[in-house]
């Protein structure tokens, strides 16, 4: 019996070098009492970054079922049919900007 070929077989294998890590982290562990890396700055979100974000986290939601092929409106209306209970601040929100893609399509 010959030896099973493996997945592994079809790749090259590409080693890299553990000294770039090391001094990374090295400088990231001498800044001590900095929050956050050098070059990220923490903003504030909009109002209409808040407002997509609340969208987004609608459209993960499986509890509302589907939304392939769908606009949120219409699957959030699809849920109120079925009696789920999605949020009305959803629906209001989707109404306020009924003519924005950004905002009924996913």
């Amino acid at each position: 019996m010959g030896r099973k070929g493996l997945i592994t077989d079809s790749y090259q294998v590409v080693k890299h070098k553990k000294e770039d890590g090391q001094k990374k982290s090295e400088t990231r562990s001498n800044q001590k009492g900095s929050a956050a890396v050098v070059g990220e700055v923490p903003q504030a979100l909009t109002k209409e970054d808040s407002e997509l974000e609340l969208l987004k986290q609608f459209d993960l939601n499986w509890r509302f079922g589907p939304c392939t092929g769908i606009t949120r409106l219409q699957r959030w209306e699809r849920a109120k049919e079925l009696g789920l209970d999605p949020p009305t601040s959803i629906r209001e929100l989707l109404l306020c900007h009924k003519d924005d893609p950004r905002y009924l399509n996913r």
